[in-house]
C-alpha cells in the first residue's frame, strides 16, 4: 500500500465531496457542514488509512452517509441548480444562450425527478467521473446493479426530453 497523505489525496476530494452532499442534502450549508464534518471523520481514522483499498470510495461513503442522515432530518426533496454552478457554454448570441439555459433547466429539472439512487449514480458517474466499481462501493450496490440504474435513469431522462421537446411543456 503507498502513503496516504491528507494534504495530498484527501484535500482534493473536498469539491467532489461537496457536489455529492449537495445533491443529497439539497442545501449548500448542509454540503459544506458534510464534507467538514467527512474531513474531520477522515482524519480521526488516519490510523485505518493504509488498510483501505480506495481512500476516495472511503470518503465518499462517508460523506454519502451523513449527507442521508442530515437530509433525512430536513425532509428535503429536490435540489433546484443555480445558473451559477452551471459551467458556461460556447454558444454565439443571446438567442443560442437562452435555448441552452432552457436546455440545461429541463435537463436538471429531469435528473432532479429521478428516484434517489439513480440520481446519486448519474451524479457520481456522469458528473464526477468514477468508475462503476467505485460507485458500487460507495452505495453498497453490484457493478451491474449500477450499470442496470444508470442506464434506466439516462433512458428516463432522454425519453422525457425528447417528450417535452417535441410536445412542449
Amino acid at each position: 500500500m503507498q502513503e496516504i497523505s491528507f494534504r495530498n489525496d484527501i484535500l482534493p476530494l473536498k469539491d467532489k465531496l461537496f457536489r455529492l452532499a449537495l445533491r443529497i442534502t439539497l442545501d449548500r450549508a448542509e454540503a459544506e457542514d458534510v464534507v467538514q464534518d467527512t474531513m474531520i471523520r477522515v482524519w480521526n481514522k488516519r490510523e485505518e488509512w493504509s488498510q483501505l483499498v480506495s481512500i476516495e470510495a472511503y470518503c465518499l461513503t462517508i460523506a454519502k452517509n451523513l449527507a442521508i442522515d442530515r437530509s433525512q432530518k430536513k425532509d428535503a426533496q429536490v435540489v433546484e441548480l443555480t445558473p451559477a454552478m452551471e459551467e458556461e457554454t460556447d454558444v454565439s448570441g443571446p438567442y443560442d444562450q437562452l435555448v441552452n439555459q432552457e436546455r440545461m433547466s429541463i435537463i436538471h429539472r429531469l435528473v432532479n425527478e429521478l428516484p434517489e439512487k439513480q440520481r446519486l449514480i448519474m451524479q457520481l458517474r456522469d458528473i464526477e467521473g468514477e468508475t462503476y466499481n467505485e460507485i458500487a462501493n460507495v452505495l453498497h450496490l453490484t457493478e451491474e446493479q449500477v450499470k442496470v440504474n444508470l442506464f434506466r435513469a439516462r433512458q428516463k431522462v432522454k425519453q422525457r426530453y425528447i417528450e417535452l421537446d417535441e410536445y412542449g411543456l
